[in-house]
C-alpha cells in the first residue's frame, strides 16, 4: 500500500527531486566531476566507497532538506549504506526528503531505434527490501534515441508493466522514457511518447498513480496534458546533458514540472572544497533548481 501522506507530499511540495543514483558505469565519470580521478582506487568496493562519502556529503549537508528538497533517488548500494551514522533512507526522512530508489539494471542493445531495459529477476526481493527501509518509491530508466514507433511503444509498454510490478510492491514507481536531447529526430520522438504515455495512462485501472521522469520537450508545454492527468502523481525532468543554467531555463518554461536533476545538480561540487566551500555550493544549485522548479515563465 502506498503511503498516502508522503504521496501527498510528493504531489504538492514545493521542490525538485534530487538524482543521486549514478550506479556501475557512471561512477568513475561522477567521480571525476567531483575531482576524484580515476587513479584513486584499486577496486570496485573502494570506488563505491568514494562515491558513498560523495553522496553523505551531499545528504548530511546543512542545505539538503526538504525545505526545497522534496525527495533524492539513490543507488541501491547507498540505500543499504549509512549515512550519519543511521541508515539512508532514514536519515533522509529525518530531514524531510523521501527517499526513493533507481531499480533497472542498465539498458539493451538498441533495436528499433531505443533501448529497452535489461531483465530484473529479483525485482520483487528488491523491492520488499527497499519498503522495509522506508523507501517511498523506485525510478526505472529506458532510453528512446529516433523517432520509432514500434519502438517507443514497446518502450512505454515494458515501463507500465515493471510499474504495475512496483505498485503491487506497495511502492511508487517514476517511469523514465528517456529522449535523448541529441536525437536529430527529437521532436517527433517527445510527440510519439506524449501518444503512446497517454494511452496507457488512460488504460490504467483502480485507483493507482505513476510518476513520470521526462526529457524537457524541444518543444515547451507538450507535457501539459501529462501534468493534469489524473493518473499522473508528478512530472519530473532530468537535465539530461544539459548545463545547470540550461536545463534551468528549460525546465522554467514547462509548466507544473519540477526538476530531478543529476549532473546538474553535482556539476560544481569537488572533493577538495572545505565543507563551507560544499555546502555553499551545493545550496546555490539548490536554490537554482528549486527557482525553476517553482517560479516558470510561462
Amino acid at each position: 500500500m502506498i503511503d498516502q501522506a508522503t504521496a501527498q507530499k510528493v504531489a504538492q511540495g514545493k521542490g525538485f527531486i534530487a538524482a543521486l543514483d549514478q550506479s556501475g558505469g557512471s561512477t568513475p565519470k561522477a567521480l571525476k566531476g567531483y575531482g576524484v580521478e580515476e587513479g584513486a582506487w584499486s577496486s570496485e568496493e573502494e570506488m563505491f566507497g568514494l562515491i558513498h562519502a560523495m553522496r553523505t556529503r551531499i545528504i548530511t549537508s546543512p542545505v539538503f532538506t526538504g525545505d526545497k528538497v522534496i525527495g533524492a533517488i539513490l543507488f541501491e548500494r547507498t540505500m543499504d549504506g549509512q549515512a550519519g551514522g543511521k541508515p539512508v533512507p532514514q536519515a533522509l526522512t529525518e530531514r524531510g526528503v523521501v527517499p526513493f530508489i533507481k531499480i533497472d539494471k542498465g539498458l539493451e542493445d538498441e533495436k528499433n531505434g531505443v533501448q529497452l531495459m535489461k531483465p530484473m529477476p529479483e525485482l520483487d526481493a528488491l523491492l520488499a527490501r527497499a519498503k522495509g527501509l522506508g523507501v517511498f518509491g523506485t525510478k526505472e530508466r529506458s532510453v528512446i534515441n529516433l523517432a520509432n514507433r514500434e519502438g517507443i511503444a514497446a518502450i512505454v509498454a515494458q515501463q507500465f508493466e515493471v510499474g504495475r510490478q512496483v505498485l503491487a510492491g506497495g511502492l511508487m514507481p517514476i517511469i523514465e522514457p528517456e529522449v535523448n536531447i541529441k536525437s536529430p529526430e527529437r521532436a517527433e520522438a517527445d510527440q510519439i511518447l506524449l501518444e503512446e504515455l497517454t494511452k496507457a495512462l488512460d488504460a490504467m485501472t483502480g485507483d493507482d498513480k505513476v510518476m513520470l521522469k521526462l526529457s524537457l520537450p524541444k518543444k515547451a508545454g507538450l507535457f501539459d496534458s501529462l501534468v493534469d492527468h489524473p493518473r499522473v502523481l508528478r512530472v519530473v525532468a532530468l537535465s539530461g546533458g544539459y548545463s545547470r543554467p540550461d536545463a534551468c531555463v528549460e525546465l522554467a518554461k514547462n509548466r507544473g514540472v519540477i526538476a530531478s536533476f543529476s549532473r546538474a545538480l553535482l556539476e560544481d561540487l569537488r572533493a577538495q572544497m572545505s565543507d563551507a566551500e560544499f555546502d555553499a555550493s551545493l545550496g546555490a544549485a539548490i536554490d537554482e533548481i528549486y527557482t525553476a522548479s517553482t517560479s516558470k515563465t510561462v
